[in-house]
């Protein structure tokens, strides 16, 4: 998970080193509040702001275009209370990416800032983060219904070296379905010691329209996109059996309406440290699932001929609510991030297949990393 991915490339110390369980416990007493909770927590070491969609043409019957919008908030060296505005109390980490599924083209870029003077804030109130002209923010709509707005992209000559040919999409995308809490009540277990959990939910289902500027053209679109918002201290555990070293993840809007979020924590021999992730029915209803509920069998395997990475494109996956085939709709989605996050990591646009064959059920993203390399989690 790019904002996943950060947790490795951290010193120890920036996340606390291994919560002491009177600090894990006083993290993850009560619940969350809204809309305080839509807003950045300085107090925590690391939190980030997830979007991603697929959008169509209006005469498009599947995706055409995947997108992609992380931020990143992380607690920096300087103290709170230190009196200078240029001193890194906060920084933030941005990633994006745009995938044209007609060509197999992908685009992306990543940039980084320490918060203040205007060009890099996370608001405590709600969700209102930017960096430089990168931003993402919240309105209310009703109560339990929001509306996001996002911008972002990259200028023509940054991001292709042949066409010289740049994007910029300016989407919103509003709730259609209540809050997703994920875990319990939105403390999601990431292990078997009790720091091991993060603060997280999810915004699914989000409808969304869009106007795409790709190079010389100028597109309006339309589709589903996916919100996560997650922040922790430390929760990838101590050095030994029970250390992560990469993970797998998908989150998936289904065209009945319902909601699969998908996870995986995996150890240096392969074998899985932790897993879950929740089944929001189509009548609003939730079920989280169990650690060990969920099997991922890879049945085809992309290689990088950049990094030399191996990734699994599609996987048959085995849950209580049901099994399917996940498969990557466009292979070639590696993503260097070494410039911001110190890997290549994939992650793209996916789709949901019935295991036995047929249509596509749903639509979403598929997030890999532990494959380019080892990896140093903190």
């Amino acid at each position: 998970m790019r904002r996943r991915q950060l947790l490795h490339t951290l010193p120890a110390g920036w996340l606390g080193g291994h919560l002491p369980g009177s600090q894990a416990a006083a993290s993850s007493s009560g619940g969350l509040s809204f809309p305080r909770d839509f807003g950045a927590h300085h107090g925590h070491s690391l939190e980030w702001w997830y979007l991603t969609g697929l959008l169509a043409g209006k005469a498009e019957e599947r995706p055409a275009f995947g997108f992609q919008l992380t931020i990143f908030r992380l607690k920096g060296p300087a103290p709170a209370e230190h009196p200078s505005a240029l001193a890194a109390k906060q920084l933030l980490i941005g990633h994006i990416a745009l995938s044209d599924l007609r060509s197999g083209k992908t685009w992306h870029a990543q940039r980084s800032a320490r918060a203040g003077l205007g060009l890099a804030e996370a608001s405590e109130a709600d969700c209102a983060v930017h960096l430089r002209d990168w931003q993402l923010r919240r309105q209310d709509l009703s109560p339990g219904r929001s509306r996001y707005l996002a911008r972002f992209g990259q200028a023509d000559g940054q991001a292709d070296k042949q066409s010289k040919q740049g994007f910029e999409l300016t989407l919103t995308a509003q709730s259609t379905q209540a809050l997703l809490l994920q875990g319990e009540q939105g403390l999601s277990r990431k292990g078997p010691q009790p720091a091991q959990f993060s603060h997280y939910y999810s915004q699914v289902q989000l409808q969304t329209q869009a106007q795409l500027r790709l190079g010389k053209q100028r597109l309006v679109l339309h589709g589903r996109s996916w919100l996560d918002h997650e922040w922790s201290d430390s929760f990838l555990g101590a050095d030994g059996a029970d250390r992560a070293v990469g993970w797998d993840w998908c989150g998936i809007n289904l065209l009945d309406g319902a909601a699969l979020t998908l996870f995986r924590l995996r150890r240096a021999d392969g074998s899985v440290l932790w897993s879950g992730g929740s089944w929001r029915r189509p009548d609003g209803s939730t079920l989280n699932l169990p650690n060990g509920g969920l099997q991922m069998q890879a049945l085809r395997q992309w290689d990088s001929p950049q990094g030399g990475a191996r990734y699994p494109v599609e996987w048959q996956l085995s849950t209580p609510v049901g099994q399917w085939r996940l498969k990557a709709i466009s292979e070639a989605q590696e993503i260097d991030a070494r410039l911001s996050t110190g890997m290549r990591y994939w992650e793209g646009p996916a789709e949901l297949l019935p295991l036995q064959g047929g249509p596509a059920l749903g639509y979403g993203y598929l997030e890999m990393t532990g494959y380019a390399g080892g990896m140093n989690l903190p």
